[in-house]
């Protein structure tokens, strides 16, 4: 394991823990307990390993349709991050290009335990650099709008012959930095929608998330995920596009009989329902479609094959899984890094994880954001562009204020 305590413990803890899904009545007295951070050359299944150091640690996740309850006091949960190449390492899928920041691990678990009181503020970390304000430069794309689009005349091509039946598609920008990248990725929790705002630092890097989607959730012995597919501009006009479009209903529909499948290898036979279809949801100024997928949780099932089960998460891949995956591994220039992932929060008689869309990453010197959509056989390439660059929009503004 590269690290199994405290990272960085001149800067942790933070004073307020902001992870997705931590205990609200916690966040103010969790201090860090141990730490694991992983990438590929460490070898071995991530997904294993996550289930393994948890339960090293005290928190015994093989179970999770086991009653548990929280405990005011000793270890509290975990912060559970894992990027879209750990997710596709778990299910054999095909790696991708490397990622544009390395200085990020592809796997992070930090364990938190109650504090008696709050921590003192730590010092900046290693990834703000000093100066006297927040300085924020160009955006640089990893591909220009017209190789974004010609990535999505390549899908269509692949549908037509068959090989797929919608596939994914996300750029990449970066921006170099100056300051401390916290405050500014602190504020994207505040975005409208975003239920999965929140932050997670390490040694030389750090999250920011401002994702409105569950990837999985576990709670009251159900398992349920909430996969979004179709976007408008958050207008009256708007919404009654979305609601009427036969491109964007069919793409929605397509995802959530994908996450029926991905959720009934780790459900009860015969448990797996659709509580919701295609409700129209507000994130920032976009609408977009949202349906709620859920089943009861199988006896024995533990994190492991949780993670194996819904990572990478479909809404943010394709279908068939596998070969959307090897597409996306073909067509875009740089990795995921920490988008189309998921972080959030795990413990006793609580799993609830985002999927990492509308993520900001930093690192030494530099800012990472990607954005992107599904694409099918009726997708205008020009349009998918536009979708794209609206996702971000909000996120970059925001950034840009410091």
């Amino acid at each position: 394991m590269r690290k199994n305590g405290p990272t960085g413990v001149e800067t942790l803890p933070q004073p307020l823990i902001d992870v997705p899904g931590a205990p609200p009545s916690c966040r103010g007295v969790l201090a860090e307990r141990a730490r694991y951070e992983w990438r590929p050359a460490d070898g071995g299944d991530p997904a294993t390993l996550a289930e393994q150091f948890l339960a090293a640690h005290g928190l015994d996740l093989t179970d999770l349709a086991r009653p548990a309850t929280h405990q005011p006091t000793g270890v509290c949960g975990a912060a559970l991050y894992v990027s879209a190449a750990a997710g596709a390492r778990m299910i054999g899928a095909a790696p991708g290009a490397a990622t544009p920041a390395p200085a990020l691990p592809e796997l992070a678990v930090v364990v938190y335990g109650h504090h008696p009181s709050p921590p003192a503020p730590p010092a900046p970390p290693r990834a703000a650099r000093p100066g006297p304000g927040w300085w924020l430069g160009d955006w640089r794309e990893s591909w220009t709008p017209r190789q974004h689009a010609d990535a999505v005349t390549a899908v269509r091509a692949a549908i037509a012959r068959g090989d797929v039946y919608q596939v994914n598609v996300v750029g990449h920008a970066a921006a170099r930095y100056l300051g401390d990248p916290r405050p500014a990725l602190s504020r994207l929790g505040a975005l409208p929608g975003a239920r999965y705002g929140g932050t997670l630092h390490g040694d030389g890097w750090a999250i920011g998330c401002a994702s409105p989607e569950t990837l999985v959730e576990v709670t009251d012995g159900r398992v349920i995920t909430r996969p979004i597919k179709g976007t408008r501009p958050a207008t009256a006009a708007g919404r009654r596009e979305l609601l009427a479009s036969a491109k964007e209903r069919a793409e929605h529909v397509m995802i959530v009989d994908l996450e029926r499948n991905d959720l009934a290898r780790v459900a009860r036979t015969g448990s797996v329902r659709v509580d919701e279809l295609f409700a129209v949801r507000r994130w920032c100024d976009l609408w977009q479609a949202e349906s709620t997928v859920s089943a009861a949780v199988a006896d024995g099932l533990g994190l492991a094959d949780l993670l194996r089960a819904t990572c990478p998460g479909g809404s943010v891949t394709g279908a068939p899984k596998l070969a959307a995956l090897a597409r996306i591994a073909a067509l875009e220039p740089v990795g995921r890094g920490a988008s189309m992932g998921a972080l959030g929060w795990v413990g006793p008689g609580r799993l609830d994880l985002g999927l990492t869309i509308r993520t900001v990453a930093a690192d030494a010197d530099r800012l990472h954001v990607w954005a992107g959509g599904g694409i099918t056989w009726d997708s205008d390439p020009d349009a998918e562009v536009a979708e794209a660059a609206a996702k971000a929009a909000p996120i970059r503004a925001l950034l840009a204020t410091g």
